[in-house]
């Protein structure tokens, strides 16, 4: 195709949106619409996918050693862990860091606390930490097996209905935007095809004279393409304009370690390269599955 041709077909089809100002504007309205829904149903599901992966990053295996351990003994115990493929880093942490640790996590009541220094009852402990957070149960039960290991912790019991809780959780939220992009799908082809249903004598004319299939498809994929990405500008600022606020807002309110919302930057502009991804998209597709049964012979 021709610089010319290519040129020729840009021009109609911002002609064309014009020439059809009403149909062009139910079209955009469509897409808008639809892609607020997708767009806000994305920043749900990435947030709550991060809050997840938080969670699952703070799983943690707590391996105490027996006071009886001498020092070879200890470095054994690590060795062992170290090995292990599955785990990711293991960090020994001493009595006297595990006490000093926990009078500071109980703030103005560790005070209590700083009476044992002397003759300190906690253990020597090894923190361990997965490749995968589902790798936690194995990698615990194999520790529990090493000798002089007094107890292995990581949140048993818990740790196995937190993983399946996020685990539905994605899965429902993976079916949720594949229906409802499914649901965007139809209702824009629909809209557009209504536009092109508008315009089925002209599509004919231009088959008449001799127009290849190609050449009348060009314009309607641009129009297609234009309709989706215009149609996510608006979505696009009320999304990124209400997720500025509700950061600000309600970030600083949390007092959750691992609950946090995504940083606007640069998740917004994820957001809206997607959106303009999907517009543009969704747009093509619409345009191209209505105008294909009038290019039929």
């Amino acid at each position: 195709m021709s610089f010319n041709t290519l040129r020729r077909h840009f021009r109609e089809s911002g002609k064309n949106l014009g020439r059809n100002g009403w149909m062009t504007f139910a079209s955009i309205s469509a897409v808008t619409v639809t892609l607020l829904l997708v767009g806000v149903f994305f920043v749900i599901m990435m947030n709550l996918n991060h809050i997840a992966g938080n969670i699952e990053k703070d799983v943690e295996i707590r391996v105490h050693v027996d006071s009886a351990a001498t020092e070879q003994d200890q470095q054994l115990i690590g060795t062992k862990l170290e090995q292990i493929k599955e785990v990711d880093s293991v960090t020994f942490s001493p009595k006297e860091q595990e006490l000093n640790n926990l009078i500071k996590d109980m703030g103005e009541n560790g005070q209590a606390f700083e009476l044992f220094e002397q003759d300190n009852p906690l253990r020597d402990v090894y923190v361990v930490k997965t490749k995968s957070p589902q790798d936690v149960i194995k990698v615990a039960k194999e520790a529990e097996g090493y000798n002089y290991v007094q107890s292995v912790k990581y949140g048993q019991g818990y740790v196995e209905k937190m993983f399946d809780v996020v685990n539905v959780a994605r899965n429902i939220g993976i079916v949720l935007i594949l229906g409802l992009l499914f649901t965007a799908m139809f209702l824009i082809s629909n809209t557009i095809k209504i536009t092109i249903v508008a315009r089925r004598k002209e599509i004919e004319i231009m088959r008449l004279v001799g127009a290849t299939n190609t050449f009348i498809r060009w314009p309607f994929f641009l129009e297609g393409l234009w309709l989706g990405v215009l149609g996510a500008f608006v979505p696009i600022a009320i999304i990124g304009g209400v997720y500025y606020y509700l950061f600000d807002f309600v970030n600083p309110k949390i007092n959750i370690k691992f609950v946090e919302l995504l940083q606007p930057s640069p998740f917004i502009y994820q957001i809206a390269a997607i959106l303009l991804l999907l517009g543009g998209l969704i747009g093509v597709w619409g345009s191209l599955m209505s105008v294909r049964k009038f290019l039929k012979i």
